[in-house]
């Protein structure tokens, strides 16, 4: 079995700036500039949150595509179900 890697971004939460619907509405293109900086933004309508513009994660590697992986593993040994069946047999299971 191999090991597996997780590569995670690990950043501190930004402090999130809260704007009203009507302000969301005026001033859109400075809070998407906000955002893309890194900024979150949260939206709110009457005190209770509605939206939240959160810039996009980032996109780690790819991985292989799925049949490449697959033509890459090689299966040895005896199948499954034929252990199964002898141990189901022989009352070890």
């Amino acid at each position: 079995m191999g090991l597996v890697v997780y590569d995670w971004l690990v950043q501190e939460a930004p402090t999130m700036k809260r704007v009203s619907v009507a302000e969301a509405r005026k001033r859109l293109k400075g809070l998407l500039d906000e955002v893309s900086s890194g900024h979150q933004v949260s939206v709110v309508r009457r005190g209770r949150e509605v939206a939240r513009l959160v810039p996009p994660r980032r996109r780690g590697r790819r991985l292989p595509a799925l049949g490449a992986f697959r033509a890459s593993i090689r299966v040895t040994g005896e199948p499954v179900s034929r252990v199964v069946v002898r141990a189901r047999r022989e009352g070890r299971y």
